[in-house]
């Protein structure tokens, strides 16, 4: 890579590996022939999907995440296990973590939701025809309630900061832009709390 602003990796050490995180500390040279030190971590990558019912309206899920020690309002998500396919995460985890599938499906893009320190990447579903077919599949240890809203309450969410989750604001975002998306969707904000 020739980009000017490239920095050459010299040498990696693992500093702690987990069954979600590889945390890494590389030395690097820097653009100007200098070196330093990057500190990250490595992620499988993972999906999240802005699954919309035969209403309308979008399956969201009130989950407590143990970093902040508080419950965030989100779209349903999950990791990419090795080797998967990510449309075959999308379609697992929805079914897993609400009960619900779909009959269409749509990638929308990806997100990089803190480039700062990890490689984690979040790759972005439309899944339409959604429907119920069964309970929840939770995997051990995973507590999750699910619920409904309109686009326009889910913007609202953000708005008011309700919705502060990076990856659920971003996937709306993308949603809104789709070319498929229904027209009170393309209207991103239109009568949302103004943001302060």
């Amino acid at each position: 890579m020739n980009d000017a602003l490239h920095e050459e990796p010299l040498a990696s050490e693992q500093v702690f590996a987990g069954r979600l995180l590889d945390v890494r500390r590389d030395r690097v040279r820097l653009p100007d022939g200098s070196e330093s030190v990057r500190e990250y971590a490595r992620h499988p990558g993972a999906v999240v999907i802005v699954a919309e019912l035969p209403n309308g309206e979008l399956l969201f899920e009130r989950q407590f995440r143990y970093p902040l020690h508080r419950v965030f309002l989100e779209l349903p998500a999950g990791k990419i296990d090795a080797g998967e396919d990510i449309l075959a995460t999308a379609q697992r985890e929805l079914r897993e973590e609400t009960g619900h599938v779909a009959d269409a499906w749509l990638h929308l893009g990806v997100m990089h939701p803190c480039i700062g320190y990890s490689n984690e990447r979040i790759e972005i579903f439309l899944a339409r025809g959604v429907r119920r077919v069964g309970e929840q599949q939770l995997d051990a240890g995973e507590f999750l309630d699910v619920l409904s809203l309109s686009f326009a309450a889910a913007v609202e969410a953000v708005a008011s900061g309700e919705i502060t989750d990076a990856k659920t604001i971003t996937a709306l975002f993308r949603a809104a832009l789709s070319p498929s998306a229904p027209a009170d969707w393309r209207r991103l904000g239109d009568g949302a709390a103004s943001l302060p």
